[in-house]
């Protein structure tokens, strides 16, 4: 609870009350800003450390009070985790210590125009030659893209292999046959884009694990990180109910409080035990992964899947008790409106965790 006083009273103070910016480019300016305050702050420690329960303080702080404050320190854990769990001392040295410092902003990889949750369709191909490697394809709806200083990107080794054939990489932003092709622009400031490899060499020596287990590497990455994508939720959650209870107690309607009607009595209520319920599932999650579990893909999938749809339930109900004042395009509730909807969708779509969750269900108390 200590450090979720600390974080909750940092971001209150350093974030909420910076404004929304105004195009892709101020948001490119913005978060690079952020990240260079949430290091010197120190808030990447947990990521390093790997205590995800510190993780989830930290994002559902970040999320309550910026969005865009909340996706940076979310890819400087995606980013960061696969070269913690599998790379090269070197590799490590060059990397880690700048992201915890907020001086190396990364990026993750993966997903490319037909491989989204279908990871075994991947194209981007990295072919080897002597003690390096050369890539060539493309990935798309890549956060940090243009502006990352390293990619963590997977590439085919052997097609012949499909999934088993993946393998991971850590691509230097200024190396050679890697471009920026273009901003792709949503409705939240948000640093996304397409990427490009063009006979891009690298060496071996930034392959993060063996050839082959790319995919296994993404996927741990994932299980650990999927019950903060919960908690980045809960604080979206929290703010909305916060901006909810404060509009219905200030409104008057037909000479009383909104407040007093029951039909807002029963969303106020409904809001607060579906964040409650998510916040069990997010940090339950989390302990598991803390306490020792190899595998917490089922508590991280019903984590995920539950506190992102929970959330979107509660930023809505918040805009129709908020009514006009919650579609101003200058109202937090509004920003929550914009920026929740993502959470349903990246590392892993609702109906790709409730597909995770069955397949954990239908294997069985002995886990075959």
């Amino acid at each position: 609870m200590e450090l979720a006083g600390r974080i909750g009273a940092w971001a209150r103070r350093e974030l909420e009350p910076r404004p929304e910016p105004s195009d892709d480019a101020a948001g490119r300016r913005e978060a690079r800003e952020l990240l260079a305050s949430l290091g010197k702050a120190g808030w990447f420690q947990p990521v390093l450390d790997q205590d995800f329960r510190a993780c989830c303080l930290i994002r559902e702080a970040l999320a309550w009070a910026s969005p865009l404050a909340d996706a940076v320190f979310a890819l400087q854990a995606l980013g960061s985790v696969p070269i913690q769990l599998a790379g090269t001392e070197p590799v490590k040295d060059r990397w880690l210590p700048a992201v915890l410092r907020g001086q190396a902003m990364a990026a993750f990889a993966m997903t490319e125009t037909e491989a989204g949750s279908d990871v075994g369709a991947l194209s981007t191909r990295a072919t080897r030659e002597k003690n390096d490697y050369l890539l060539n394809g493309g990935k798309t709806f890549i956060s940090n893209a243009g502006i990352a200083d390293f990619y963590t990107v997977f590439a085919t080794t052997d097609p012949a292999k499909g999934r088993k054939g993946i393998s991971c990489f850590v691509v230097p932003a200024a190396n050679p046959g890697l471009a920026f092709v273009r901003p792709l622009r949503i409705s939240t400031p948000h640093p996304l884009g397409e990427i490009a490899f063009r006979d891009c060499r690298i060496p071996a020596e930034f392959r993060l694990g063996e050839e082959g287990g790319g995919l296994r590497l993404g996927l741990a990455t994932l299980d650990r990180l999927r019950p903060t994508v919960g908690a980045a939720a809960c604080g979206f959650a929290q703010r909305a109910l916060d901006e909810a209870l404060t509009h219905a107690a200030g409104r008057r309607q037909f000479g009383r409080p909104l407040a007093e009607f029951e039909l807002i009595q029963e969303k106020l209520a409904r809001m607060a035990t579906e964040l409650t319920a998510a916040r069990l599932l997010v940090y339950r999650a989390a302990w598991e992964r803390d306490k020792g579990k190899e595998r917490t893909t089922l508590e991280a999938a019903m984590a995920k899947a539950f506190a992102t749809e929970a959330a979107q339930r509660i930023v809505d109900d918040a805009v129709q008790i908020l009514g006009g004042r919650g579609v101003l395009a200058d109202h937090p509730v509004d920003r929550l409106y914009r920026a929740v909807r993502a959470l349903r969708i990246y590392e892993g779509t609702t109906e790709i965790q409730q597909l995770s969750i069955a397949g954990e269900l239908l294997k069985g108390p002995g886990g075959k």
